[in-house]
């Protein structure tokens, strides 16, 4: 008597153990090496819930198959999912070829794997623009924020605010920015109030534009894409930091009539890493404004991570299991208040 052919499933509805055909969109294809240079690919699948790991070592039959294998691509696979203590969600492959045609008919739907923003992207634009008309008075200033928010709005709308860690979806960059130009304004009117006898006080109209147009730079990094882009040659080699900083530098010198201090000061804060810098690469935030430009922006990176495996997690613990945007933590989900 033949195998029943499993019937077409979703990927984040597979319980452990149990084989499913499905349509994944592969995030990532890495070569890498074991210590005993023994060549491997590591793959990550996806649909809207779940993500996955694929390892394909060299003795593998699809090891080969693996190079042809596009990231940004759409993929029908049969496999058997598993949970690792370890490693977290994985697949164990049995079948894949690239989507076809006669896929839609089955019930293929990229939209139905992959995640947009749940916030209008027509809104968060509209909230930019009022943001900074409203909290920039400096008139030059604003005139440049909002000719760069002009500027690049399609690829505003369209980008990922990280590949794959948080608010890694079409929209995603949008709806960070929103979110860090709204942290960052009301901590500065927050510590304006503390601290009154600053001299100078805290630069509100400065604070609002670096917070705006921290992450700018990135409609330079990231390619055209969908729903993956990948890094451009700019961005490979400059950065979305650089290459933010030269975004606005080019805008003001093109106006020339913005005070060239405050152009100085906003060009510090797009170069002010929130990682430890090296001694020759980007520095530590020398004024307040970055300071509190670079927490809101942390914060709320952070923040979507937290928030993104609270919501995907699928454990049956009082603890989500171990996420790769958050190696070696767990989350507490077993709560009552």
């Amino acid at each position: 008597m033949s195998a029943v052919k499993p019937s077409l499933c979703r990927l984040s509805e597979l319980p452990p153990g149990q084989q499913g055909i499905f349509f994944a969109l592969l995030l990532d294809r890495v070569r890498g090496a074991t210590r005993d240079g023994k060549p491997y690919f590591h793959c990550r699948f996806a649909d809207i819930r779940r993500t996955v790991s694929l390892m394909v070592w060299s003795d593998s039959r699809w090891f080969s198959a693996a190079a042809d294998w596009q990231p940004g691509q759409f993929y029908k696979l049969l496999a058997v999912f598993t949970e690792d203590e370890k490693y977290g969600p994985q697949i164990e492959l049995q079948q894949i070829r690239a989507i076809e045609d006669r896929d839609h008919r089955e019930g293929f739907d990229p939209k139905q794997l992959v995640e947009t923003s749940p916030r209008d992207p027509t809104h968060l634009m509209s909230e930019l623009r009022t943001l900074t008309t409203k909290h920039i008075l400096d008139e030059p200033l604003r005139g440049l924020v909002l000719s760069l928010l002009e500027t690049h709005a399609d690829a505003l709308v369209r980008l990922p605010a990280t590949r794959d860690r948080a608010y890694p979806y079409p929209g995603g960059l949008l709806e960070h920015t929103v979110n860090v130009a709204q942290n960052a304004i009301h901590l500065g009117e927050r510590y304006a109030q503390t601290f009154p006898n600053l001299k100078p006080p805290l630069n509100l109209d400065l604070i609002t534009a670096g917070a705006v147009l921290h992450d700018i730079g990135r409609v330079l990094e990231l390619g055209e894409e969908y729903p993956l882009p990948s890094s451009t040659v700019a961005g490979r080699l400059g950065g979305p930091l650089v290459l933010g900083r030269d975004l606005v530098r080019d805008a003001a010198r093109e106006k020339g009539d913005i005070n060239p201090e405050l152009v100085q000061l906003l060009e510090h804060i797009l170069l002010t890493s929130l990682y430890p810098p090296e001694a020759t690469g980007p520095r530590w935030p020398m004024i307040p404004e970055g300071l509190i430009v670079q927490y809101a922006d942390d914060l709320d990176l952070k923040m979507g991570l937290y928030v993104r495996c609270l919501e995907r997690d699928q454990s049956s613990g009082p603890f989500t299991d171990l996420a790769p945007a958050l190696p070696g933590r767990q989350l507490l989900k077993a709560r009552s208040v």
